[in-house]
């Protein structure tokens, strides 16, 4: 069980990461977004079990698939709402 929920986090926040390399954040801190994208991974991940009956095992293709698409949404959705706010000054990027 354990295992599961961990790749619904990794592959949510995985997917968050090339996504905010991919889109214009505005300077923002990049962690911010991988924390969007693995919550709603879990999230995600969650309700596949939830509404397909099927148990949270160590491997499931089905759950990560839907992880992976509800951290996308949450992740696009992120950068629409935070492109539509102005912004008086930049914060700083920091490299990792």
């Amino acid at each position: 069980m354990l295992l599961g929920i961990f790749g619904w986090l990794i592959c949510g926040g995985l997917l968050s990461f090339i996504a905010s390399r991919i889109f214009n954040n505005q300077g923002d801190d990049p962690r911010i977004s991988i924390g969007i994208g693995a919550g709603s991974g879990i999230v995600g991940g969650a309700a596949f079990s939830l509404f397909s009956g099927s148990p949270v095992s160590g491997f499931n293709l089905w759950s990560l698939v839907c992880a992976a698409l509800a951290s996308l949404i949450a992740t696009v959705i992120w950068y629409v709402v935070r492109a539509r706010t102005p912004h008086k000054e930049q914060s700083v990027r920091r490299s990792y």
